[in-house]
């Protein structure tokens, strides 16, 4: 099965909200263009101060994606904080679970075991509203047997690891989710995936769908947006 290409759209709307007025970049245009390319998938990240994603975002985000019947919609973040309401509301096809502070940038850290352990019963929750659950871990075997254990359908691997350090960390990233297949997960990915990193990654890790935002925003600023989602539909082995 090929790898799928969840974009996050949260740079988007970050470089939109540094005007006040609040009206461009496009998030729903931009959004558009990005699944009419081929991408999968959209993925979104609000966090309660609302500095990228706003609450107002999510529910038009959710009626374009529905729009495409081959794409998800994927809504991430940390359960504890402003999470579960939004999925409530939206019933995406994934909720996807992340163990952030409010004062963090971005992730950087997956579940703990003890962690995953207090979140079963949001995990359950969730699973009433959306398709399926997936938790953000480390590329660590407890955590990814305490994923399963809490009712977790998929497990997203941190992959700054393998961007930082790609030759020395890509064969334990391999094992993870050989494992995790291996107990009936599914294998998500995602932080840090560039075109230059995903072809290797994706060739001896297979995950099911890799969730990129940043590089690929960063890279649509100088091949614009058509042609980067295209590029990295390659970089997945996906291309329409």
């Amino acid at each position: 099965m090929p790898t799928l290409l969840s974009v996050n759209v949260n740079r988007i709307a970050l470089l939109r909200n540094s005007r006040d007025h609040g009206w461009t970049p496009d998030l729903i245009a931009l959004s558009r263009i990005i699944l009419e390319g081929g991408a999968h998938g959209i993925t979104i990240h609000p966090r309660p101060d609302e500095r990228h994603i706003r609450t107002a975002d999510v529910a038009p985000l959710s009626d374009l994606v529905k729009q495409f019947p081959a794409a998800e919609f994927n809504i991430e973040g940390n359960p504890e904080h402003n999470l579960m309401a939004l999925i409530a509301a939206n019933r995406p096809q994934q909720a996807t679970f992340v163990p952030d502070s409010t004062t963090q940038k971005t992730s950087d850290h997956g579940y703990s075991v003890e962690h995953l352990r207090r979140i079963k019963p949001l995990i359950a929750e969730a699973k009433r509203h959306a398709n399926r659950v997936s938790v953000f871990v480390d590329a660590d075997m407890a955590s990814i047997r305490a994923a399963k254990n809490c009712g977790a359908d998929r497990i997203e691997l941190y992959t700054e690891p393998y961007a930082l350090a790609p030759a020395a960390t890509l064969q334990p990233f391999a094992e993870a989710a050989t494992f995790a297949r291996s107990i009936g997960l599914g294998v998500n990915a995602g932080h840090d995936l560039n075109l230059t990193n995903l072809p290797p990654f994706v060739r001896e890790v297979r995950p099911d769908e890799v969730s990129i935002g940043h590089a690929l925003i960063a890279d649509a600023l100088q091949f614009g947006m058509i042609e980067t989602v295209s590029r990295y539909l390659s970089a997945v082995g996906a291309k329409p």
